[in-house]
């Protein structure tokens, strides 16, 4: 779904001109209004008493934008269909619900009473691909609306929006007109449904051209299907994807739970903490996928399910960078505690959770266009901030912690954390480059969303990435019959392990090395005295 920073791109985007610089300059706009752009919204669109925004020689209201597979079934628009039949598979459609129109009072006022059509408002549909048949974009002209010189070259009609028909598709663009009459103020659009035969993003546009309707206002609502339900087409793979998540959760959360289960007495604290993450990553993906079916059923967003889906993800995404943070620092491994740097790790765990929670509240509720760009990047920007804080912090502590088990020579440790902190720095370099890959080639790239098939691996990567993180994790930090093999112990018990020996089996081995040397002293005291006896009885013989 798109914002009102994306409005009119289909329109605009040919009219800046065909310079270098303009164009780079659209794109670098288009870079920016990214991070202002609600990404996911209702497939029920509902305006209320919204104003059109001047563009142009025309007036426009942005109505929605979403990707729409090609119907399976055919929708006859010329039928009102029953409750029942909005919920079949296989239909996809835009379907116009008590669209009204109100034109200011000094407008209708000029009018003839007795004249039928006193002003015109006309619905474009439009596939994102198709952009160039309208307004000037097509004509090598700045106008959208056609003016009377246009209107002589019988390419147009003056007071419509200039639209380019293809006679081999010629419902593409797709007009729908609805006319004022006489002096009334409002008027309503007759409920139809428009079939959508081909597969593609389409934009949904309201529009006049006469300048005397300025100041009207639109109400209502439009109800925008696919074959499957109403989730929008970038996001409809997602809710098999947090399914399947949810199972990969499910599986290593019994896996988990059998491995400790088999050594519960010798569980140490650190690995309670992954459990923890591990019930909050599976009750995370399923709240989502349970909101998705909602959502696709319904085609509105349950507030409950989404607000504990969004506070079990921010929830989630606090506790796994406090592990992360406290395992660099390693705690439970060559600290018992963290002492005083405890309550500047809660603050920022705090920190972060509070905008995280903000973020995913204002980009999950409600229907479209109920953010601004400002205010969600005044959300977006702490939150990579504090991102930041815990990557500088995470890998400062890893380089005390090999350090110190470097000093202490503790090799089996230093292993442990060798491995981690090449785990952490491939997810970091991965992270990375991802996040080239997503500014450059869907954002910077693709404006306007034609590769909107592709655009549910973004967030999928994200969560993939940090369960296979936690997966490493696990492996790491199996639970088994020898904890003491990498929880922490006294620093001369750390000096005396070397390569995973424990600490018995060193006692017996420097016990049989002292036993060894006493009974080779005793050994030598012996010889000694029978020396010194032999000696003593030579010099009797020589006496003698």
């Amino acid at each position: 779904m798109m914002g009102n920073n994306r409005e009119f791109i289909c329109l605009s985007y040919d009219l800046i001109g065909d310079g270098y610089f303009q164009k780079l300059a659209f794109v670098v706009l288009i870079y920016f209004s990214c991070f202002a752009i609600n990404q996911v919204g209702a497939s029920i669109h509902e305006y209320q008493n919204q104003s059109f925004f001047r563009r142009s020689n025309s007036f426009f209201f942005h109505g929605g934008s979403e990707g729409l597979y090609a119907s399976k079934l055919h929708v006859d628009p010329d039928k009102k269909p029953s409750p029942e039949e909005n919920h079949l598979n296989g239909k996809s459609f835009i379907r116009f619900e008590s669209i009204t129109f109100r034109r200011p009072k000094e407008s209708a006022e000029k009018k003839n009473e007795m004249q039928q059509k006193t002003g015109l408002v006309e619905a474009i549909i439009v596939e994102v691909k198709d952009r160039e048949k309208i307004g000037g974009s097509y004509l090598h002209s700045a106008a959208i609306c056609c003016t009377p010189d246009l209107s002589k070259e019988g390419s147009c009609n003056v007071g419509e929006v200039i639209i380019h028909q293809d006679p081999n598709y010629p419902y593409n663009p797709q007009r729908i007109q609805t006319f004022f009459e006489g002096k009334t103020e409002e008027t309503t659009m007759v409920l139809q449904t428009v079939e959508i035969n081909h597969t593609g993003m389409y934009y949904l546009y309201f529009m006049f051209c006469d300048p005397e309707l300025m100041g009207t206002t639109i109400s209502g609502r439009t109800v925008w299907r696919n074959p499957e339900g109403y989730l929008p087409g970038k996001m409809a793979p997602l809710m098999t994807y947090f399914g399947l998540m949810s199972l990969a959760y499910l599986g290593l959360g019994l896996v988990w739970f059998l491995w400790s289960v088999q050594y519960w007495k010798d569980i140490i604290q650190l690995q309670y903490h992954i459990t923890a993450v591990i019930g909050l990553g599976m009750c995370e993906m399923a709240l989502w996928y349970f909101e998705f079916a909602n959502f696709n059923a319904t085609g509105n967003r349950p507030m409950g399910i989404t607000l504990w889906a969004v506070t079990f993800t921010a929830v989630k995404k606090t506790v796994s960078r406090l592990l992360l943070l406290v395992v660099s620092m390693g705690y439970g491994v060559v600290r018992p505690t963290l002492g005083g740097v405890i309550f500047k790790v809660l603050l920022l765990g705090l920190t972060y959770f509070v905008f995280s929670e903000a973020l995913g509240l204002v980009e999950n509720l409600g229907n479209i266009d109920d953010l601004t760009g400002k205010a969600r990047l005044f959300l977006v920007l702490p939150v990579s901030l504090l991102d930041a804080c815990f990557i500088i912090w995470i890998f400062s502590a890893l380089s005390q912690t090999l350090e110190k088990l470097q000093i202490r020579r503790s090799m089996a440790k230093f292993a442990l954390y060798r491995k981690f902190t090449n785990s952490l720095a491939i997810s970091v370099l991965l992270s990375i480059a991802w996040v080239g890959y997503e500014v450059l080639y869907f954002n910077a790239a693709d404006p306007l969303s034609e590769l909107w098939q592709r655009a549910w691996i973004i967030p999928a990567f994200w969560n993939l990435l940090a369960f296979v993180l936690l997966v490493v994790i696990c492996s790491l930090w199996a639970p088994s019959n020898n904890p003491t093999r990498y929880a922490y112990s006294e620093e001369t018990g750390d000096e005396l392990e070397e390569d995973g020996i424990s600490l018995t089996s060193s006692s017996v081995l420097l016990a049989g090395e002292s036993a060894n040397k006493q009974l080779e002293r005793k050994e030598r005291r012996a010889s000694n005295a029978d020396l010194y006896r032999l000696g003593e009885e030579v010099e009797e013989d020589k006496r003698e």
